[in-house]
């Protein structure tokens, strides 16, 4: 059984892996650099994580380790996994390399800015163009993503962003104009509970 989720309580966080306690078990998870700080000053507390599951070691010996990779939504395990699919990235080199936001990173995927890609630890001007001619089409939902405020909550939940994207691009709206839309009605910070209230809230404020 493949495991997309744990919750437990967050007992200790180090640079690229964090222990969750969960009963009598303590379950030790890998996480990139933008999930660690996420989590900083929440030792202690209960902790959710979206996670996908890999396998460590070298097959050739028979020695492989179950691995858990774990992030705070579901939209930023989304991206690692296409970032993860790029040829010479994987979850190793995916793992050192986010040390920036998703948001960050996808938009800097979208707009073809290799120097910035390029700059992400392990990934050279060669990687970098690979990431940018596999993902460029597969990205803007991701550079939609709600920055996470210092206390660690989302004031949208990134699936309602993404999802309304989607409809805005199926209403005709560019990619550009659709972002502009969203950005616009996330900036007044009011909570959105689903992709209709969204949208309803984009037209009133586009009509104003």
């Amino acid at each position: 059984i493949m495991i997309t989720k744990i919750t437990g309580q967050l007992v200790a966080l180090q640079n690229d892996t964090l222990t969750l306690k969960i009963d009598a078990f303590e379950h030790e998870v890998l996480i990139p650099e933008f999930t660690r700080r996420q989590l900083q000053g929440h030792l202690g507390q209960a902790v959710s994580l979206h996670t996908i599951e890999y396998l460590e070691g070298n097959p050739m010996q028979g020695r492989m380790t179950p691995r858990l990779v774990g992030f705070l939504s579901e939209a930023e395990r989304e991206f690692f996994e296409l970032f993860c699919s790029v040829d010479g990235v994987g979850v190793k080199k995916a793992l050192r390399a986010m040390v920036r936001p998703v948001r960050e990173v996808a938009t800097a995927i979208e707009e073809q800015d290799d120097k910035s890609l390029s700059g992400l630890p392990g990934i050279g001007p060669a990687t970098a163009e690979r990431i940018i001619a596999k993902l460029r089409r597969k990205v803007p939902k991701f550079a939609l993503l709600v920055a996470r405020e210092d206390r660690g909550t989302i004031e949208v939940e990134p699936d309602i962003v993404s999802e309304t994207f989607d409809v805005l691009r199926g209403l005709g709206h560019s990619e550009a104009e659709a972002r502009r839309l969203l950005d616009a009605a996330l900036a007044s910070k009011k909570k959105y509970k689903d992709v209709q209230t969204l949208i309803e809230a984009i037209y009133q404020q586009s009509h104003k």
